[in-house]
């Protein structure tokens, strides 16, 4: 069997979650004897091409004089983005996302339609003409290779999958990673929210990383529930033998959050419980690594909290300094208000790290010993640290615990879920 599939992103280039879980199922799928061409914005020699094909968009030329070309773009709605929805946004990106957004027209004269197109492959303020364009270069990339079903992940590569299930006539599994109202809450875009609801209604199967997701998808985009399928997240097992990690330089307990520092990832509540355990206790320490557009406010009320002594702004972490990181982590927190899986209690998990995850999440749906509390409740969540922090039995079972159930959530059988919704799909049109 083989795949067409589109991602936004594919390590070691990533900034967020997304390309993690692209590059762990790419490798499980790769197990289970499925071939993968997998296509990329923008590629740069160093990716893994162990489990798949890498194919470049940016080197992909299209000819703008012909007539599929033109006949495509007329089914293609081109927009302009709202920095408020750009869902992984990259350090680089946020000085530039309050700058005045550059309109691009609709004609032929836009860059989406130069015969080479050099694309960042990041997040940036010319978001929406790079979806653009990448879904002219899946409509092209459709008719120059052969495969047997095309599988596009989140709202930034629907536009693409679509385009080459028109082009090709093939089946399309679409992928939901995060809805628009996991990333805005109720403040939606209703350019982007249209991009899903197109892409889940083209797709013959929607996977969804949670049973979370899937009630959002069915209730908030009406889309048929027996097309809607629940595969959840895994966590690639590492040799971390060669790591030289750092010993652990204070005396306190350290907690962490890890995370782009958004609205989503709830990093206001991990503020105010450290906040509240510094009151009962002053021997913990609090990391917040990451960056978003909350920072700075982020920031501003740790100051105003007096507990900037305790508290350390790291940056945005990923690869081995992630792990350094953990090495020195004694509890780690994800108080997301909405998150539709969460990879990084696993990994934390993985490293021999208790954590405390919100009762909104995905990954809740699948793990058994995390300490669970609602994003709200800063008392629940001070709580659940501080108990962690000072009962040594229950983090040490914890972790003990912890660490053989994440070792059981492996890739390889979240692919095979996967191909089985592949098998679905290709046996249902071969019986119409």
């Amino acid at each position: 069997m083989k795949v067409l599939m589109f991602g936004w992103e594919f390590p070691p280039h990533i900034t967020g979650g997304l390309g993690t879980a692209c590059f762990g199922l790419t490798k499980g799928l790769a197990r289970h004897e499925v071939e993968i061409l997998f296509v990329v914005p923008k590629a740069y020699g160093d990716e893994s091409e162990e489990a798949v094909r890498l194919l470049n968009a940016s080197e992909v030329t299209i000819d703008i004089d012909k007539e599929e070309t033109r006949d495509y773009w007329e089914r293609v709605q081109y927009m302009e983005i709202g920095s408020n929805i750009i869902p992984y946004v990259g350090p680089e990106q946020f000085e530039l996302i309050t700058e005045e957004q550059r309109k691009v027209t609709e004609t032929f004269r836009s860059p989406v339609f130069s015969q080479k197109y050099e694309f960042s492959g990041k997040y940036g303020t010319n978001l929406m003409e790079e979806v653009s364009r990448y879904a002219l270069i899946g409509s092209a990339l459709a008719t120059r290779h052969d495969f047997d079903i095309i599988h596009a992940h989140d709202w930034l590569t629907y536009p693409a999958g679509v385009a080459a299930k028109e082009t090709t006539g093939k089946p399309l599994v679409v992928h939901m990673h995060a809805t628009e109202f996991d990333r805005t809450g109720e403040n939606v875009n209703t350019e982007v929210y249209a991009i899903e609801r197109r892409g889940m209604e083209a797709a013959d199967m929607v996977i969804t990383v949670s049973n979370l997701t899937k009630r959002i998808v069915v209730e908030r985009y009406g889309i048929d529930p027996k097309k809607v399928i629940t595969v959840h997240n895994a966590v690639e097992p590492v040799d971390k033998s060669g790591l030289e990690l750092p010993e652990k330089q204070v005396k306190e307990k350290v907690v962490t959050f890890l995370g782009r520092i958004t609205f989503q990832k709830g990093p206001e509540y991990f503020v105010e419980a450290a906040h509240k355990i510094l009151q009962r206790d002053k021997n913990v320490r609090f990391v917040m690594a990451g960056t978003g557009d909350l920072l700075n406010k982020m920031v501003q009320r740790v100051a105003q909290l007096r507990i900037g002594h305790k508290f350390h702004f790291t940056g945005f972490l990923k690869g081995d300094d992630v792990d350094r990181l953990f090495a020195m982590t004694d509890v780690f927190v994800m108080p997301s208000i909405s998150e539709p899986f969460g990879i990084v209690p696993l990994e934390a998990m993985r490293s021999n790290v208790p954590v405390v995850i919100s009762k909104q999440s995905g990954v809740a749906e699948v793990l058994r010993h995390a300490l669970k509390v609602d994003f709200w409740d800063v008392d629940g969540m001070a709580d659940a640290i501080y108990g962690l922090c000072h009962y040594n039995a229950l983090a040490e079972t914890f972790i003990k615990e912890g660490k053989e159930e994440v070792d059981n959530l492996k890739w390889s059988n979240a692919a095979k879920h996967v191909k089985a919704v592949y098998e679905k799909v290709l046996k249902g049109l071969e019986t119409k």
